[in-house]
């Protein structure tokens, strides 16, 4: 069997880039993110089944059930989602230079710091039906969305526990990820507990808790804030268009056409989150071993694995188009408003197949803080205002809210792909090396 340009790298052996090489890499990341995709796939149905079952329910019911969800994604699971990337960077980098000691210290130290983080957020989610009042919501849909968010408060110490034990499989691109399958989060870390306890692929990461977990909480916050504001600025102004939505008139049916909207993307997109994540893995994991050449060309493979899996999940969507409605409402103008959505809902497929596994590839690199200033660019100065003008001012509705968003994840995209093709790797291997046996984990943001 051909070996991987990595461990030809590691041995001094020649490490040029062949087809049978590409193509090897290619199906490392397919293997690699396909766990990936198959354990966030089970808890974004949890979300879908729900919507489904309440779309039947009438339109007070969906939307309040969209804004509670949405919501509870903005000020809660985006956040954890966000800081947990940091130890796509530490830990990753870490494995790749075999310091498994410190790999599996800064994991423990990722999952303390991210339940610390969910006292302040399960305090903003009780008073969430009052602040939804206050910001102008439609009293009734605030009331319920209310409750709604008060019952999700468990699933966030689960959330950000799991969020971690994912990590730690997937810095290791261990398929034992794909063993957390189940019904709620809290399931999924039991079984990533138990597997990260007992597994024998587990056996040079796994270490005691001690007091040096908690030693560096500080370091971790530090790299956690640029990484959550990269995942958080793109996540919020997905789920700003829902809240958006609420203002414009007959806000129950415009809720819930772009709440099924987003949730048909979010479910999509569990596919290039977990192909950037398997390319977080692999660039990481290359860039700790001082292998630039190995770098480049998970990047290379993990770009056609993303542009091959757009081409055929955009095709699709398209075609079904006319079915997509009545998955989730019996509502023939709820229906036939998601019927006209879907073109856009297949483009906006494309481009985030593109820059969800661009992100990935930032999140190896330990772009976090660049990132986070891309997303800022292309959705709040470009994307945001672009769909308040066409949503409100040329009386688009939720066509125009979500034209504009598309418009800002192009830009995203474009820039990471431009950032991408001018980084030298040769020089980000060689900071990589240097962060991990000094202990420092500055972010770099620079392209040098």
């Amino acid at each position: 069997m051909e070996k991987s340009l990595l461990e030809k790298d590691r041995e001094g052996g020649s490490s040029s880039i062949t087809w049978r090489v590409f193509v090897q890499e290619v199906k490392d990341v397919a293997f690699l993110a396909l766990p990936m995709i198959t354990v966030t796939l089970s808890q974004y149905f949890l979300q879908i089944i729900s919507m489904m079952m309440v779309g039947r329910l009438g339109k007070l019911a969906l939307s309040s059930t969209a804004i509670a969800i949405s919501l509870c994604g903005v000020t809660g699971f985006s956040v954890l989602f966000g800081m947990s990337c940091a130890l796509e960077t530490q830990c990753g980098q870490a494995y790749g230079a075999k310091q498994y000691r410190k790999f599996g210290v800064q994991i423990y130290t990722g999952i303390i710091s991210l339940i610390i983080a969910c006292v302040p957020l399960s305090i903003l989610w009780i008073n969430m039906g009052k602040l939804l009042t206050l910001i102008g919501q439609d009293p009734l849909i605030s009331h319920e969305a209310g409750k709604f968010v008060m019952c999700m408060i468990p699933a966030l110490f689960a959330y950000a526990t799991l969020q971690g034990l994912v990590r730690y499989f997937l810095m290791q691109s261990c398929l034992g990820a794909a063993l957390s399958i189940g019904t709620s989060y809290w399931l999924n870390v039991i079984i990533l507990g138990l597997y990260m306890k007992f597994s024998a692929d587990c056996e040079k990461t796994r270490v005691p808790i001690s007091m040096e977990s908690f030693n560096g909480i500080g370091e971790f916050f530090r790299y956690a804030i640029p990484s959550a504001g990269m995942i958080c600025l793109e996540w919020w102004s997905f789920e700003l268009l829902i809240v958006l939505s609420g203002l414009l008139p007959n806000p129950q049916l415009e809720t819930s056409v772009l709440s099924i909207c987003l949730s048909i993307i979010s479910t999509i997109y569990t596919i290039p989150e977990a192909t950037g994540s398997a390319a977080s893995s692999r660039v990481s994991n290359a860039l700790g071993a001082g292998c630039a050449q190995a770098a480049r060309l998970s990047v290379y493979a993990a770009m056609t694995v993303a542009v091959s899996e757009a081409i055929l999940v955009s095709s699709t969507i398209f075609a079904s188009r006319h079915i997509l409605g009545y998955l989730f409402s019996n509502e023939q103008d709820v229906v036939d408003y998601v019927t006209d959505m879907v073109p856009l809902i297949s483009i906006n497929v494309i481009v985030d197949s593109l820059h969800g596994t661009l992100s990935g590839i930032a999140r190896g690199s330990g772009w976090q803080k660049l990132g986070a200033y891309v997303n800022l660019g292309a959705y709040y100065v470009f994307g945001i205002p672009i769909a308040i003008l066409l949503g409100f001012w040329f009386e688009l509705r939720g066509k125009g809210l979500w034209i504009g968003i598309l418009v800002g994840a192009f830009c995203q995209a474009f820039l990471l792909a431009l950032i991408t093709s001018l980084t030298n790797w040769e020089k980000q291997a060689i900071k990589a090396r240097e962060r991990i046996f000094q202990g420092s984990f500055a972010v770099e943001d620079r392209l040098v």
